[in-house]
């Protein structure tokens, strides 16, 4: 089918080589790219966590680290006074609107 199509426009393998290459370039700085940034962005933040950072668990709720347990991946965070749940590192991120309001 593709054969027809070239064989149609009179080029070769050429000019179709070029179009998948700018294609693929075309995916990789629109999606692939920002998306491998943000990933780090976010594991930068997971291994830098600290007590009384606010942050956000992957459920959605909002809380304050009170408590890193190095030996494992678990922390407690705060979602209400007096209320302490116990998170995996990995479901944990930045709270940017409070990061917003504390600027």
């Amino acid at each position: 089918m593709i054969n027809l199509f070239l064989a149609a426009q009179g080029g070769g393998m050429m000019p179709f080589l070029v179009m998948m290459i700018a294609i693929f370039a075309i995916m990789w700085f629109t999606m692939i790219r920002p998306q491998q940034k943000r990933q780090k962005e976010i594991r930068n933040f997971q291994n830098a966590l600290r007590e009384g950072a606010p942050v956000v668990t992957g459920g959605g709720i909002y809380g304050t680290v009170k408590r890193i347990d190095p030996a494992t991946t678990k922390v407690d965070v705060e979602i209400a006074r007096g209320v302490v749940i116990t998170v995996d590192r990995n479901y944990l991120f930045a709270d940017t609107a409070q990061q917003m309001q504390n600027r």
